[in-house]
């Protein structure tokens, strides 16, 4: 199967209400459309995926770059592709969940998240803190950096009133998965996301909303949710 044939098949895949949804979310041309459920059902078609992925991201249409993220193989991912997808990417889902969670799967990760998150560049930076929401909610505690995710922390408490929209959104989901992934800093967490209050995001013309990081965290607990972590950060 070869990038080409998988355009052709996403294009007859392709539902113009769900094309509408996804112009709504930020998502630019070219896209066809396709739901992901359909996505996933071609990634289940693909065994070797490191190569094909690298194309079908180049594409830059839309519904190809999020299958590639699916198929992706992290632990093929280099620095110099890593770096090509943030470039290519031109979308929030693209940046936060196609290209951070390869990217947290992958050995480069925190070393490009700790790089990208002082990028001016919205969608860069975006893809930075998503990546390190990613790293702790699949990473054992005790693999983890401690105190530097502290100080991450006292970053986002210190800097997300004055960032732009996506990189607002992608901070409190760091917060979130912080308090959430590692119980070592839940309590802290939460006092971070007490001190910021909600965070304001301007969701553009849709439904979404930012969620509160306590209300969050505190539903986990409620679920007895902390500290277990992901197998996975793709979806």
């Amino acid at each position: 199967m070869t990038s080409n044939d998988i355009l052709k098949q996403l294009e007859t895949l392709g539902q113009p209400s769900i094309k509408n949804v996804l112009l709504k979310h930020g998502i630019k041309e070219p896209l066809y459309g396709v739901k992901i459920e359909e996505l996933k059902k071609i990634q289940k078609k693909i065994k070797d995926g490191h190569e094909l992925s690298l194309q079908l991201f180049r594409t830059g249409v839309y519904d190809a770059m999020y299958l590639a993220g699916l198929i992706a193989e992290p632990e093929k991912m280099t620095i110099k592709d890593l770096q090509e997808w943030v470039k290519l990417a031109n979308a929030p889902v693209l940046y936060e969940n196609t290209v951070a969670p390869v990217a947290a799967e992958s050995k480069h990760g925190l070393e490009l998240a700790k790089k990208w998150i002082a990028s001016k560049d919205p969608g860069i930076a975006s893809a930075g803190w998503a990546i390190l929401a990613d790293i702790v909610s699949i990473t054992d505690d005790s693999e983890l950096d401690i105190p530097m995710l502290k100080e991450l922390l006292g970053k986002a408490a210190t800097t997300i009133d004055g960032s732009p929209n996506r990189v607002k959104s992608t901070m409190n989901r760091f917060m979130i998965a912080v308090g959430i992934y590692v119980k070592e800093l839940n309590a802290l967490a939460k006092q971070t996301a007490l001190k910021i209050g909600k965070v304001q995001v301007d969701m553009g013309d849709t439904a979404c909303k930012v969620p509160f990081a306590v209300d969050y965290i505190e539903k986990a607990e409620a679920k007895n949710g902390i500290g277990k972590k992901k197998k996975t950060a793709r979806c």
